[in-house]
């Protein structure tokens, strides 16, 4: 049975962005895709940019989702979450269609110097939201300075990103793990004694 059409447009369309590009792909390659004709994709979806937005707000739910449940089911204690972290990383690396973060994508294509960019928007609140997550588990594990082991964490994970997909991530470039080494150094440092 087939997945309902909005679904098959905007799984077709985010493979082919986070893979080709958001400008690079054409709605030809999208129609193709999702096997539809143009103008059920239109029906959906009034233009390219509308099916962007719809796809980068999906794309958060749907990351968010995956990431934070792994990390709560892989780590009970708030300690270990910070470190469940890039266990969860190393999980979305390991994906065979993993294009690094639809988000540092989208803010590279499209122009920073427009601050009312909706994509734009919707990358920053995604990194928000990542934030605000990963402070709330610092605070919860008593650490001192959350708010920096916060910022801290974020680089790592930002840093990781990027080099699993510039760099792959086999063999000795297990950038989730020694990410993770850095955290539980910084946390040796930084964890509350009361």
């Amino acid at each position: 049975m087939k997945k309902p059409t909005r679904e098959r447009i905007l799984e077709a369309a985010t493979k082919l962005f986070l893979r080709d590009g958001y400008h690079a792909t054409g709605i030809e390659a999208i129609i193709t895709k999702a096997d539809i004709s143009r103008m059920t994709l239109y029906n959906h979806f009034k233009s390219k940019d509308e099916l962007i937005i719809e796809v980068l707000n999906k794309r958060h739910r749907d990351w968010m989702y995956r990431f934070t449940s792994f990390v709560e089911s892989h780590a009970k204690s708030p300690q270990k979450q910070l470190l469940a972290l890039f266990d969860a990383l190393q999980d979305w690396f390991e994906d065979d269609d993993y294009y690094g973060c639809a988000f540092v994508n989208a803010a590279a294509e499209f122009s920073l110097r427009d601050p009312e960019n909706q994509a734009l928007k919707i990358a920053a609140e995604h990194k928000r939201d990542l934030e605000e997550y990963i402070l709330n588990i610092a605070k919860a594990a008593k650490v001192e300075h959350p708010e920096k082991l916060t910022l801290q964490i974020c680089l790592l994970i930002e840093g990781a990103i990027t080099s699993a997909l510039i760099y792959g991530n086999s063999g000795n470039s297990n950038f989730a793990k020694e990410a993770k080494d850095t955290v539980k150094q910084l946390m040796d440092n930084t964890v509350s004694v009361s």
